[in-house]
């Protein structure tokens, strides 16, 4: 069975660890508006963050790091799971992330991780942080 998880609201880190722990456990996971997850802080300090992440490395070797929001949110669960052993990729390859809610789970109830809820004064969403890296969103 799948387990779909609506990440409107829900601060980045912490639902990305709770959804780490889940993948590890065996369970398949789809996350759903992933554009509307948060990132807490001053909108300069994230940008500032983000920024760095696109620019380190090199354009042949890497790292490369996503612009696109449901990529940045699978990068983040990806960075809490044992990606280089076989279990942890076993479990990696059980997630999928989508901009929006797609036609096949429209109608079907979505889970709200309760621990992730939190109502920051500074934040910005995966949308805003994508734009700025340059991403060209489009809706269906």
């Amino acid at each position: 069975m799948v387990t779909i998880i609506d990440s409107e609201g829900a601060v980045l880190g912490r639902l990305c660890t709770a959804v780490a722990k889940r993948l590890l456990n065996g369970e398949e996971i789809v996350i759903v508006n992933s554009e509307k997850a948060i990132v807490t802080g001053k909108k300069t300090m994230i940008k500032e963050h983000y920024k760095h992440e696109r620019e380190v490395g090199t354009y042949r070797k890497g790292p490369f790091y996503p612009r696109m929001p449901d990529r940045i949110l699978k990068r983040c669960v990806r960075g809490m799971i044992p990606y280089q052993e076989p279990h942890g990729r076993t479990a990696f390859k059980r997630l999928k992330c989508y901009i929006g809610v797609p036609k096949e789970f429209k109608g079907q109830p979505f889970e709200k991780i309760s621990a992730a809820e939190k109502h920051p004064a500074d934040f910005m969403t995966l949308q805003e942080i994508a734009q700025f890296l340059g991403a060209n969103i489009h809706y269906e």
